[in-house]
């Protein structure tokens, strides 16, 4: 079995090795993990960790690279899904949303 670990530069910056346990106990660099890598590896995550893993993604865009609308915008959908989550607010099925903006439209 090999254990993928994480070394810590000077610097702070993380440098990923594999703990090759199976033959001599070294410790290797590993190949870089492309995007699509990684988005293949997350989609075998539970839906729970998934929601997980995008929200710490969507954190961690540089809000000084967004403009104001983007900042607003991403500020309003982290509370509709903070009120989501807590309960305060009940989601339903887009087709049932759109039906009621339908009805809504035709008073």
């Amino acid at each position: 079995m090999n254990i993928l670990i994480q070394l810590k530069k000077p610097n702070g910056a993380s440098d990923p090795r594999l703990l090759d346990t199976e033959v001599r106990g070294d410790i290797v660099p590993t190949m870089p993990i492309t995007p699509e890598e990684l988005a293949e590896q997350a989609m075998s995550l539970s839906t729970d960790a998934r929601a997980e893993l995008a929200d710490l993604l969507v954190e961690s865009l540089d809000a000084a690279e967004l403009g104001h609308i983007d900042r607003t915008w991403a500020a309003e959908a982290s509370r509709r899904r903070t009120e989501v989550r807590s309960g305060k607010v009940k989601a339903i099925p887009a087709d049932e949303a759109l039906r009621q903006v339908r009805n809504s439209l035709k008073r």
